[in-house]
């Protein structure tokens, strides 16, 4: 329910938001910096399935990228590194798991492509690969600490305004799935509300 409603909040906020400094229905193009932060939802899975946890948390990073503009429309690469403090906990009857999952540091390389819907305000979509630095724990202290890589794909959309001069603002929603982290934890995945700020060259 509180990703629902992020999401209409989002969309509600874009659509009001002012279209600034272009005459044209002119993609955006250019290297970008920037800055992010919002709301994550971490979600585990047992690997037999029998039982999952989930957490809420802020996440926030950097990002950078490259569009290549085509007139209305627009392609581009960008990078990303974030990271979150989501905690999750399985229920205490799930004898002999690992009592939980911490997330950390996520990474991020993909494409995306979108397309001009006003002056100033773009829609897009992306996708890409995505890799999350976890901290598998027990609270009874029979197992010890396992930090593993988690290797997977991450995909979503949004919406950018541009703002004054070289600035710009970002909103989007994105999720990422993880398979098979390791022993007694299985599939992991998270979903991201967030907003940022860049600057194009």
């Amino acid at each position: 329910m509180k990703k629902t409603i992020a999401l209409v909040a989002i969309a509600s906020a874009m659509t009001a938001a002012p279209a600034m400094a272009q005459d044209s229905n002119t993609a955006p193009g250019g290297f970008y910096v920037g800055a992010l932060a919002g709301f994550e939802g971490l979600d585990v899975e047992s690997s037999d399935g029998s039982v999952t946890a989930d957490a809420d948390s802020a996440v926030y990073g950097i990002n950078a990228g490259y569009d290549l503009s085509l007139g209305s429309a627009f392609v581009g690469v960008e990078g990303e590194l974030s990271t979150s403090g989501g905690s999750t906990e399985f229920p205490g009857s799930f004898a002999g798991a690992r009592d939980g999952l911490d997330a950390d540091g996520q990474y991020y390389i993909g494409a995306r492509a979108g397309f001009a819907l006003t002056p100033g305000i773009a829609a897009y979509g992306k996708v890409g690969y995505t890799a999350l630095d976890t901290r598998a724990f027990t609270s009874a202290g029979s197992l010890g600490e396992l930090e593993e890589n988690a290797d997977g794909m991450r995909f979503g959309g949004g919406l950018q305004v541009q703002l004054p001069g070289p600035l710009e603002g970002r909103l989007e929603y994105r999720r990422s799935n993880y398979s098979s982290v390791g022993g007694d934890v299985g599939d992991v995945s998270t979903d991201q509300v967030v907003a940022g700020l860049g600057l194009r060259f």
